[in-house]
């Protein structure tokens, strides 16, 4: 392979030249990028762009043996700095579950530029995430109806046990500051207090979390603390 990336293009680039030893190429081209990174044992967040890059150069690498051209995506380009579509930037959403603007960043590069289509990438991820519950959310039964006390403690375990983990895995917290009905009133603390994408994160993930698990008419609210 030749490549003109950074140490964790080098590394993706290695990686899977191993993996791929012994598949055939019905097989090779399926590999995606979260099997790199796994070989690899992770990989820096601002790094995952490295893997999909990988996996993109396999596919084409496994094109050209048939004789064949990849098609041509028939996708808007989204990020002029880096010439990434909207196609692209769905599909990365979809195959890594990504929530928030600087995921996308770092598995596509898009965003990572002047900064411009940041407001169209987060409407992607908006229109995308909600395709995508409602493709896969089954029917769900209705939910006991919960006291007062019983659902402030649930929203407390959930916030703890569920939601606290994830967000600190990108150096980020959220803290309870009230319940009032169903407004639940939180604080952004760490990454999340200045991410630019915190109103999609609070929707898409904290607010469906705590409607899955607690009650179907809590509304998430930031509050300034």
């Amino acid at each position: 392979f030749q490549t003109f990336g950074c140490a964790s293009a080098i590394a993706s680039s290695s990686a899977l030249t191993e993996m791929i030893i012994g598949k055939t190429l019905e097989e090779a081209e399926t590999m995606s990028n979260q099997e790199i990174v796994e070989y690899l044992g992770g990989l820096p967040d601002k790094k995952m762009h490295c893997s999909v890059m990988g996996q993109e150069a396999l596919r084409a690498a496994v094109a050209n043996y048939r004789g064949e051209k990849l098609p041509k995506e028939d996708s808007d380009i989204v990020c002029e700095c880096f010439g990434v579509t909207e196609k692209e930037i769905e599909d990365a959403i979809l195959d890594n579950s990504l929530t928030t603007l600087e995921q996308v960043t770092d598995y596509t590069k898009a965003g990572g530029g002047c900064g411009s289509c940041h407001e169209r990438i987060e409407g992607i991820l908006q229109q995308t995430l909600g395709q995508a519950q409602v493709e896969v959310e089954p029917e769900k039964p209705a939910k006991a109806r919960l006291s007062n006390i019983q659902k402030m403690k649930l929203i407390e375990e959930t916030l703890e046990r569920e939601i606290q983990p994830t967000l600190a895995k990108d150096g980020g917290s959220i803290e309870l500051v009230d319940i009032i009905g169903d407004r639940v009133l939180v604080a952004l603390r760490g990454a999340c207090a200045t991410c630019v994408a915190s109103d999609i994160t609070l929707k898409h993930y904290v607010e469906s979390k705590l409607r899955e698990l607690v009650t179907d008419n809590l509304v998430v609210e930031e509050v300034a603390q």
